[in-house]
């Protein structure tokens, strides 16, 4: 037993979908999977396709852990259909997911909350055809300048994401965003050190975990980068100075806040030459694969990930409970 609660519930771990993360989903799934049955849970797995809804009717598990990545998993929709048919899940309600899954709303909450988070601008496809992409992007550069980060204002894993460092770049970038997404956010990019910070809350309020460094050989955070073996260095805890570390686990856990999560997110941060911290984004429904940066912090915490995982279904099941 933890905390008082039998380990005899049933967990149901959802993966796959159909996004374009969908390979990324079911090796995190199968981690959570392998996690939580190894801390003696009773867990299956299961994909989000038709049968899932006939079958949760049917046969309710205990509690639900979200491994699914893209806008099934991180959009709300998902958590609205749990909530109607009152099925405990791990992770932040519908409202709260919606939020963090567009990103420039999310930045827009962060700046209104004090927070750090690069200057940007939002374009849909549509507007950005009206009004003359040659005119839209040169105002761009003289407002927000060089270098950019053009990315899906909704999406994760990198996909569609890249770096322009130079003007004539741009175009082509912004071309390679609207294959992934109708909405690209184009943003100053900050230079320095790329940390994620991840938040984990037991019962007892959110929590920082020691944050992650970032190196990708190529420069680029992107799929390949992330999911890839050779292409990525981490480490973990990252290297920051005390007060550095003291400070981005502040800022992260304010942006968990300010964005109304719980139980746990990811608060992808770049701490600029001056040691100041600026967000990025906030994943609602972080990775768990093996190279995956919730749980590489969790192990620079020292701590147990299946024990992590069982504490926040824990978490979830005490909510529904009277």
């Amino acid at each position: 037993m933890i905390n008082g609660m039998s380990r005899d519930l049933r967990v149901l771990v959802l993966a796959g979908g159909l996004s374009y993360e969908r390979d990324v989903s079911l090796r995190s799934g199968r981690r959570v999977v392998d996690a939580l049955q190894a801390a003696g849970v009773q867990t299956e797995l299961r994909d989000a396709d038709v049968a899932l809804l006939p079958g949760l009717r049917a046969d309710p598990p205990d509690a639900v852990v979200i491994a699914l990545h893209g806008a099934t998993g991180e959009d709300g929709s998902l958590r609205g259909v749990l909530d109607l048919f009152d099925i405990p899940y791990v992770g932040c309600d519908a409202r709260a997911a919606r939020l963090a899954w567009d990103k420039p709303s999310a930045k827009a909450v962060l700046r209104e909350s004090g927070i750090n988070t690069p200057d940007w601008v939002a374009l849909p496809h549509d507007r950005f055809s009206e009004l003359g992409a040659a005119a839209v992007l040169d105002r761009i550069v003289e407002r927000l300048g060089v270098p950019l980060m053009v990315k899906p204002a909704q999406g994760g894993s990198g996909l569609g994401a890249s770096v322009v460092r130079a003007e004539t770049e741009l175009s082509a970038a912004m071309v390679g965003c609207f294959a992934y997404d109708s909405t690209a956010l184009v943003e100053h990019y900050v230079t320095g050190a790329d940390l994620a910070v991840s938040v984990v809350d037991l019962g007892e309020g959110p929590v920082a975990l020691p944050a992650v460094e970032i190196v990708p050989r190529d420069g680029l955070y992107d799929y390949a980068a992330r999911y890839t073996a050779g292409l990525t260095t981490w480490h973990a805890p990252a290297r920051l100075s005390a007060s550095v570390a003291a400070s981005v686990a502040e800022t992260a856990l304010a942006a968990h806040t300010a964005l109304g999560l719980n139980d746990l997110s990811r608060v992808d941060l770049i701490v600029d030459d001056s040691g100041e911290a600026h967000v990025l984004e906030v994943n609602v429904s972080p990775g768990m694969t093996e190279t995956s940066l919730l749980p590489l912090a969790v192990g620079a915490a020292g701590l147990d990930l299946g024990k992590v995982l069982y504490g926040l279904v824990e978490r979830a099941v005490g909510r529904a409970r009277p």
